[in-house]
């Protein structure tokens, strides 16, 4: 009681901006499962988990690759950071496009089958061919933002063909959505925000296209795919917030929440978060892709592009989780996602706008915004699962593993930026970070400790969903 009393004035702000009209909006989608939408979801979410099983691995090998007597058996000298970018890419690109291509299938129009089993193809053979190029080819490890790579053929021959999958299941999702009706009830208002974030992916794609074309050949190495990918990496990240925000909404109607938020003004936060990604054009043609102002002003849309959305859509569910009586067995797995998504998010966003230099509180923002969308999705699978007609996740590990992961995760970020606010520079490891206080060794140490109670949620994870899908009904 004394908390909600405190909270009072922040919970009292949606209704003070008019977005309490309506509290019992039904904001969970339809589940197909008479159609051909079922099987091509179902194999979506299959790919997902075992980009995170193989993502699993490569952390194992990360540790491997740093041990004494392990190390020379590596194919590579530099094995560290290869697995880096392997796990990094797994983890976050393949597993987040994966999650699109599973709720963009539920949400579509059943049109366009052969596109979307085609899709995944090109996004299977692709991540084999990521996931195999540390082992045959000899590729240089590149820790580009948003998307590092291996410069090698093998590896970016990979990347190629599961980009080429993401744009067909976007463009299948742009060719044949859902509706949005007239009435604009809480499902339209989520197919809404589904196409506004098909809409980003495809501004995303075009972005990548543009940079690779306009770059001068002159570049190469990590100045290069650094540029390659600055511009439509930020877009890429609006797509994930997108879907975010689809998945807390979805995941409070499932949760027995009332968030105070009427579908209209939902539709018009979707568009909110959506309006930012169309300066990216003007972006582009106004200033070159090599230049300063280009990545400067990038920065800049997704530091302040998404904020006016996702605060008072956030506080809305909050809102909601504060208010909802007890809930069962069934609905604590989808609060608890919500509540550490929320939480990792929000830390994430406030770190942002604290950031100076290239220190470790660069990651310690990303890792907060990035794991924030990763726990919604992993509360939509556990929401998804059963409903597709496998089995249901059991409740108690899955109520445990969002506090497992997220706090983690939370103690990984506040050691990061313990550590950047006495210096602790990013992209580095081991000798190479120079750690000369206790301060410093402390922090690095928290940030350790957190990152290997995350790496115990996400196996948990990995372990739920395996569980529920082996447990078909």
């Amino acid at each position: 009681m004394r908390m909600t009393a405190a909270l009072r004035p922040v919970l009292d702000l949606p209704a003070r901006l008019g977005l309490s009209r309506a509290r019992d909006v039904y904001y969970a989608l339809p589940v197909p499962l008479a159609d051909e939408r079922r099987a091509l979801a179902v194999a979506w979410l299959a790919l997902g988990l075992a980009a995170l099983i193989a993502s699993g691995i490569f952390s194992l090998l990360l540790v491997a690759a740093r041990a004494p007597f392990l190390a020379p058996l590596f194919p590579v000298a530099d094995f560290f950071h290869v697995a880096l970018v392997v796990h990094v890419d797994l983890s976050v690109l393949v597993w987040f496009a994966a999650c699109a291509g599973l709720v963009w299938t539920v949400s579509g129009a059943p049109r366009f089958a052969s596109l979307g089993w085609a899709s995944l193809a090109f996004a299977v053979v692709g991540t084999m061919l990521m996931s195999v190029a540390p082992f045959l080819g000899r590729g240089q490890p590149v820790m580009s933002n948003y998307v590092p790579v291996l410069d090698d053929p093998l590896f970016l021959a990979g990347l190629v063909v599961f980009g080429l999958g993401f744009a067909g299941v976007t463009l299948r999702a742009l060719a044949g959505p859902a509706r949005v009706g007239r009435a604009l009830d809480g499902v339209d208002a989520q197919r809404f925000g589904l196409n506004a974030a098909a809409v980003s992916a495809a501004i995303a794609a075009a972005a990548f296209a543009w940079s690779w074309l306009a770059l001068p050949d002159r570049l190469a190495g990590e100045r290069y795919y650094e540029l390659l990918f600055w511009g439509g990496g930020h877009v890429l990240q609006f797509t994930w917030t997108l879907l975010m925000l689809v998945a807390w909404l979805w995941l409070a109607t499932l949760a027995g929440l009332r968030p105070p938020l009427g579908p209209r003004v939902a539709t018009l936060l979707f568009g909110v978060a959506l309006a930012a990604v169309f300066a990216t054009p003007a972006i582009y043609l106004a200033w070159p892709v090599t230049s300063i102002e280009h990545r400067q002003l990038f920065t800049w849309l997704m530091r302040f592009g998404g904020g006016l959305a996702i605060l008072p859509l956030g506080l809305a569910v909050v809102a909601g989780l504060v208010r909802a009586g007890p809930g069962g067995a069934e609905t604590r797995p989808l609060r608890a996602a919500l509540w550490a998504s929320l939480g990792l998010f929000a830390a994430g966003g406030a770190i942002g706008f604290v950031i100076q230099g290239s220190d470790v509180r660069v990651p310690a923002h990303y890792h907060g915004s990035i794991v924030g969308v990763t726990l919604a999705l992993m509360g939509l699978a556990y929401a998804l699962v059963p409903r597709l007609g496998l089995g249901r996740p059991p409740a108690k590990l899955a109520t445990l593993q969002p506090f497992l992961y997220g706090g983690g995760q939370l103690l990984h970020i506040m050691g990061l930026m313990w550590s950047g606010g006495y210096g602790v520079q990013r992209k580095v490891a081991g000798g190479a970070q120079v750690l000369r206080t206790t301060q410093e060794v402390i922090g690095m140490g928290v940030m350790g400790i957190g990152g290997l109670i995350a790496v115990i949620g996400g196996v948990l994870f990995v372990v739920v969903i395996a569980r529920a899908m082996l447990g078909r009904r």
